[in-house]
């Protein structure tokens, strides 16, 4: 863990051998390899947050990227202004996430500071995209950060072409970390208490934390759903939960 890193955007190759955009940010003072993240941007974007994100688990030690979602809609485009084409699409397809998490994560094992263990971690939308991708990909540790409709059903006139991922939970190929509030209405506790039924059914290793006074976007500094101790509770467990699973 350190202080001193560097940020650089470049291009990987996403789903379906796709250029992309990407964030990459690593650690300049850790010596020895050391594991990698994927970060998922959460529905507003690629946006300065997420890249604020990006830098905070390069200053924990860790290879960090995150992939640019929504560059084949606008290319170029301020997050605000791709974020809506993104809706107005219904969002990122399914196999297109996984495509785009697997060639980020193939970026990451390709650096020479890789250990070859990644862990992915998504906020909002990217949350559910996080369980989905430890699903699908070989992934050491993934986070959720208040995941809609990983379970339950998305309400009528939703804007994104979304499925809960109950039937691919069997699937599930790391160990889950998920951090929720209590006031959150999608996820509700109702859904969070279903998906450790599931789990726990399936017999998947997770750690889940609940967060009273809490409701969607709790670490979203930037806004009125901002919760301090949520907040920096939750980055505790992410750095004690990465930290095991990671090897750095």
């Amino acid at each position: 863990m350190g202080d001193t890193l560097h940020a650089t955007t470049i291009r990987i190759e996403g789903n379906d051998g796709d250029e992309i955009e990407a964030y990459l940010a690593q650690p300049d003072d850790v010596e020895g390899s050391r594991g990698g993240v994927v970060v998922i941007h959460h529905l507003p974007g690629y946006d300065r947050a997420t890249k604020e994100i990006v830098r905070r688990f390069a200053e924990l030690g860790y290879d960090a990227i995150c992939p640019n979602l929504y560059w084949r809609l606008a290319p170029g485009a301020a997050p605000d202004d791709a974020a809506a084409f993104a809706r107005a699409q219904g969002g990122v397809p399914d196999a297109q996430l996984v495509g785009d998490v697997a060639g980020a994560a193939a970026h990451l094992r390709r650096l020479a500071t890789s250990n070859g263990k990644i862990g992915v971690i998504g906020y909002c939308s990217g949350g559910r995209q996080s369980v989905l991708a430890a699903c699908n990909l070989e992934l050491q540790a993934a986070v959720d950060c208040y995941g809609a409709f990983v379970t339950g059903t998305p309400p009528e006139g939703f804007p994104l072409k979304v499925t809960n991922l109950v039937d691919q939970l069997p699937n599930l190929r790391a160990p889950l970390l998920g951090l929720f509030g209590n006031e959150d209405k999608f996820p509700s506790p109702e859904h969070i208490d279903e998906l450790a039924h599931l789990l726990d059914g399936h017999g998947k290793e997770y750690e889940f934390h609940r967060y009273a006074d809490a409701g969607h976007a709790f670490f979203s500094t930037d806004r009125p759903s901002y919760r301090v101790e949520a907040a920096v509770d939750g980055w505790e467990r992410i750095t004690e939960f990465y930290a095991a699973k990671l090897g750095s």
